[in-house]
C-alpha cells in the first residue's frame, strides 16, 4: 500500500482520552502536501475543527495534530493508525494535556463518493 491510497474522506467513530464512555463522530479528510506527506483535517461532532500533518510507513500512519479549544487555547497531540485496509484505519491518540492514564481511540472508514452518470 502507498501513501496515495490513503487520500480521501473518512467517517470517524471514536472515544475520548478519559475514563468516560463518551463516543464522538466526525469526518477525517486526508490529502498529500508537495512532499507527499499527509495533511489531515478533522471535523468532530460537526463543530470542532482539528488539523494535522504526518507520515506513512509500513502500514502505520502517524499524525501530529492541533486544535483550538476554550479561550482560544491551542491543544496538541499525536494520532497513530494501523492501516488495516485502504478503507479502514484503526487508531489511538493522546493529547499533551489529556489524562495520561488513558488513550483516545478512533476507527476511520473511507467514504465512498458516488458520481451520477447522465
Amino acid at each position: 500500500m502507498t501513501v496515495e491510497d490513503l487520500v480521501g474522506s473518512y467517517t470517524v467513530s471514536g472515544r475520548n482520552q478519559d475514563e468516560s464512555e463518551h463516543e464522538y463522530r466526525g469526518i477525517l479528510d486526508l490529502s498529500l502536501d508537495v512532499n507527499h506527506r499527509i495533511t489531515a483535517k478533522w471535523c468532530i461532532n460537526n463543530e470542532q475543527k482539528q488539523f494535522g500533518s504526518g507520515f506513512f510507513k509500513d502500514n502505520i500512519l502517524v499524525i501530529n495534530f492541533y486544535y483550538f479549544g476554550e479561550n482560544n487555547t491551542k491543544f496538541k497531540g499525536v494520532a497513530v493508525y494501523r492501516v488495516l485496509t485502504p478503507n479502514l484505519l484503526d487508531g489511538f491518540w493522546s493529547e499533551k494535556y489529556g489524562d495520561p492514564l488513558y488513550l483516545g481511540t478512533e476507527r476511520c472508514f473511507k467514504r465512498q463518493i458516488h458520481t451520477l452518470l447522465n
